[in-house]
């Protein structure tokens, strides 16, 4: 600050609550100059009013220039503002929340399988469940949406992160609380322990309707960043799902399982721990950034204001915003609810969002059970199915929305042509993905369920797993403990296949004697089974290396169309709803599409299951053996069903772009349709920010 001493005359008005400089008069006055805690001796200066000549001139700027000097050695060094501490640290902390956001919501995706077995759930109900991880958002969405501007934003992201970590965390728990997974297995596997035992599988007596559960004894840019959560994931998911659920805790040498099997539940709690972890180290950063970021240009003007003496001659000409009065809640939810009805009311998002929520369900649906059909359809494991869809599906979309991004300002498309090529790009990834139904594997040849016993297709019959050949055996008929005989076909159990001895412990035990594999005519082998589900032949592995490229073309092409599709929504609505028109494109899609999809996608993968699970109380379990053709037309045909209504509904959307923007100038909007203000950008932004009486929320949308 500058105190005088006599005769200086201070202006009434301060910009910014910086003093400005005395206005000196003609005779000698004595002033005292304080900048922080420094002061600079009194000192005599004369300014006249009128310069003589330019001698006088140059005596007289002797004086400033040595105020100048000593103002400099005086003056408190400002240091540099690290990068950590402004907009790039916001960046970065930012990014590592989308990252850990999506990381803990992929991990419900990958792990859905493990949770169904593990708790014998169907898959209607587990998909419920996966639903319900949205259902949190929808208490506190659209109100987020539309007063995070009024909020401490770093704060309000800081809670909702810890949200997260905790939520991530309790879901992993049920792990803990409850005993040691016990799979259902036929009862010669608790005797064969011995490696010199010979067992009978046929001779003992079991009760049909009963199924022993084996127990084991204890031994001891944002979206592309964002799109980084997936696919690490899904991989992080594939590691889980090799681990065995009891990993630490139980012989794993006793285990008589594979991740191949169908009975297979891997470490899915795992994943949610880390997925917590994750979210709570991404909130830490929120809680010390300050509630709003300077512009590149204010900071300049105050690095610049601590040389006052420096900028005597020049005066900002800014007037001081007024302090918004604080309004009622009354109000508030007034306001709220016009600002609502204004949104709904607009056709042309209104008809955008009927669009994406039949794309946005199609889409939940069919990635939340991927890796299932992978591994119904295929023969994948759980394990193998999270990694290839973390290493091939997910990078292409993430370079999709990055290159999309790219083509839009590269070619400065315009509303119209935005929409015209996010219409196209999607529906060819649509056209693309009904090729699908072509390079599907047939059924798993289990006899007495999808074939007989002499190996020919039959329909299935619940009664058609006891045969002749296993007559004089007592077989369990819930019993689920695949084992693959020497002819290529899979029976239900080792007592179905009619196996009278049997060698070896844990996964390596072997059945030899196995009467029902004479049955089938053509084979002249050995009569042995070992453990496990018979392997899909040759030719399904090549269509499944003929389905992996299909998804990957398809994924790229949607992804490509992704980001034009999105900055349209932008240039719907009026700027200062764009807030409100994402934080309800948001809740409306949890709302219809999130949480419901999973829900009758279950419902009617369930429809098509061969043989159910049965739980350690004699209750249904979870589906072991699905009908792979009934599958497939399910789980593809209702996503193609819900998809291709859309682009009805999109040919009306873009009439309705097309005759609201035919008689504008269609200006570029690669960079989200900012360029809609009344005004260039820079100039209305600018005077926006003098009006005392101008909202948050007006102000907000020229940001």
């Amino acid at each position: 600050m500058i105190s005088c001493i006599s005769g200086c005359r201070q202006p009434s008005a301060s910009r910014r609550g910086l003093e400005m400089p005395c206005i000196l008069l003609q005779e000698e006055k004595t002033c005292d100059i304080l900048i922080g805690e420094n002061s600079i001796k009194k000192s005599t200066m004369t300014v006249e009013t009128k310069p003589s000549n330019d001698d006088d001139s140059n005596q007289e700027a002797e004086p400033s220039q040595f105020l100048d000097d000593e103002a400099k050695k005086n003056l408190p060094v400002k240091k540099k503002t690290s990068c950590c501490t402004g907009l790039k640290a916001f960046l970065a902390a930012l990014s590592f929340s989308y990252f850990s956001k999506a990381l803990s919501g992929t991990i419900m995706k990958s792990s859905i399988t493990q949770i169904e077995r593990r708790f014998d759930l169907t898959s209607s109900t587990v998909g419920f469940i996966d639903g319900s991880f949205e259902m949190g958002n929808l208490l506190v969405i659209a109100f987020v949406s539309y007063f995070g501007a009024k909020l401490h934003r770093p704060k309000v992201i800081a809670v909702g992160c810890f949200t997260m970590a905790l939520g991530s965390l309790l879901t992993a728990m049920p792990h803990f609380f409850m005993g040691y997974y016990k799979y259902e297995t036929a009862p010669h596997t608790a005797s064969s322990a011995n490696l010199t035992s010979s067992i009978n599988p046929c001779s003992l007596h079991q009760d049909v309707n009963k199924t022993k559960m084996l127990e084991i004894s204890q031994s001891g840019c944002l979206h592309t960043i964002a799109m980084l959560g997936p696919m690490f994931g899904f991989l992080l998911g594939s590691l889980c799902a090799k681990l065995y659920v009891d990993i630490g805790f139980v012989d794993l040498g006793s285990i008589t399982i594979t991740p191949q099997d169908s009975r297979w539940v891997g470490a899915w709690w795992l994943g949610f721990l880390i997925g917590g972890v994750a979210s709570f180290i991404a909130a830490i950063p929120f809680c010390f950034l300050p509630k709003s970021l300077k512009k590149p240009e204010e900071a300049n003007n105050d690095r610049t204001s601590y040389s006052l003496l420096g900028n005597m001659g020049s005066t900002r000409n800014k007037v001081a915003p007024a302090k918004p009065k604080p309004k009622k809640w009354s109000v508030i939810l007034k306001d709220f609810c016009t600002s609502l009805k204004k949104v709904l009311s607009n056709r042309m998002y209104f008809t955008f969002l009927c669009c994406s929520v039949l794309q946005f369900s199609s889409f939940i649906g069919f990635l939340t059970y991927k890796p299932k059909y992978m591994e119904q359809q295929y023969g994948q494991s759980t394990s193998k199915s999270n990694f290839l869809i973390g290493l091939t599906s997910l990078p292409p979309v993430g370079i999709g929305i990055f290159l999309g991004g790219l083509i839009m300002k590269k070619y400065k498309m315009s509303i119209i042509g935005a929409t015209k090529f996010a219409f196209t790009m999607s529906f060819l990834a649509y056209v693309t993905s009904l090729l699908h139904f072509f390079v599907g594997c047939e059924n798993h040849v289990v006899a007495g369920m999808t074939v007989s016993y002499e190996g020919k297709p039959i329909p299935y019959n619940e009664n058609a797993i006891f045969s002749e050949c296993n007559s004089d055996c007592k077989c369990a008929s819930k019993a689920w403990d695949p084992v693959c005989g020497d002819n290529g076909l899979t029976y239900v159990s080792a007592c179905l296949a009619g196996c009278t001895t049997s060698v070896g412990h844990g996964k390596n035990t072997v059945f030899h004697n196995c009467s029902c594999l004479e049955a089938s005519s053509s084979w002249t082998g050995n009569n042995s089974a070992t453990l496990g589900q018979c392997p899909k032949s040759k030719d399904c592995s090549m269509k499944f290396i003929y389905y992996t490229v299909i998804q990957v073309i398809s994924g790229f092409c949607y992804a490509l169309g992704g980001t034009p599709a999105y900055m349209i929504m932008f240039r719907c609505v009026q700027p200062e709803l764009k807030s409100l028109a994402v934080g309800l494109y948001t809740l409306i899609m949890r709302i219809l599409g999130g949480i419901p999809a999973p829900v009758y996608f279950g419902a009617l993968i369930d429809k098509t299951c061969l043989k159910w699970g049965s739980t350690s109380c004699g209750q249904r379990g979870a589906c072991r053996l699905y009908d792979s053709n009934a599958y497939r037309y399910v789980y593809l045909g209702l996503s193609a069903v819900l998809r291709g209504p859309s682009y009805l509904i999109a040919i009306i959307f873009f009439i309705l772009i097309k005759k609201h923007f035919q008689n504008k100038n269609s200006t570029p909007i690669e960079n989200g349709g900012r360029e809609e203000c009344l005004m260039n950008k820079e100039d209305y932004c600018k005077v926006k920010a003098r009006l005392p009486g101008s909202s948050d929320a007006e102000n907000e949308s020229c940001i």
